[in-house]
This record gives structure tokens, sequence and C-alpha cells, in this order.
């Protein structure tokens, strides 16, 4: 069952296992939900930018670390104390069709 903090619901175990299965190329960690995309450099950076554009559209950020070779996101939710709400899966399905525009692969890890 979903509590509220803020003005977004946390999801439960249960729910956070049930939408982790929904985007299968995401880890969950911790609080967070992450996932990696292999893609070069300047590929990361247009990637980034076309994610970003989303993000100020939805009104939801994910944290970004961009290396030569591969471009990982992190989301949760700040505003509900740094905890999973639908916000992020809803991002996390975002990103990952954004990714395969840009052709990125993902990366198991």
């Amino acid at each position: 069952m979903a509590e509220t903090e803020g003005d977004a619901a946390v999801l439960g175990e249960a729910e956070i296992a049930a939408h982790l299965a929904d985007v299968p190329n995401w880890r969950r960690a911790g609080d967070s939900i992450t996932a990696a995309y292999r893609i070069r450099y300047h590929g990361g950076v247009a990637l980034i930018v076309h994610v970003a554009d989303v993000e100020r559209l939805i009104s939801h950020h994910a944290d970004i670390d961009l290396r030569w070779d591969h471009v990982r996101f992190t989301v949760t939710t700040h505003d509900a104390g740094h905890r999973l709400t639908l916000a992020d899966f809803d991002l996390a399905r975002r990103i990952d069709k954004i990714a395969a525009a840009h052709e990125a692969e993902p990366l198991a890890e």
C-alpha cells in the first residue's frame, strides 16, 4: 500500500517490484532505480539534452552520470523524501524510449 509524503504517493515493496517488472532495463538501488546505456560521449550529450527537455515538461528529474562510453540515469522522488513513486517509473519508461531513439544500448549491470 502506498503512503503519502508531500504531494507524491510513496510506493510499497510489492508495488515497486511490480513496476520494476515493467522496466526490465532498470535496477533498484536502495530508494532509487537506475539504468545505464552504452552510447559514445557526444551521442550521450544529445541523449541527455533530449531527456532533460522531457524532464522539464513533466517536472521530474533524474540524476545523470555521463562517461565517454555510457550514460547512467538514477531516479527517485526528491519531494517524497528520496523514495520511489509512480513518477519515477513513468520517467524510466520515457528514458527507455528516448534512449532507443538515440540507438543507445541498455547495459546489463
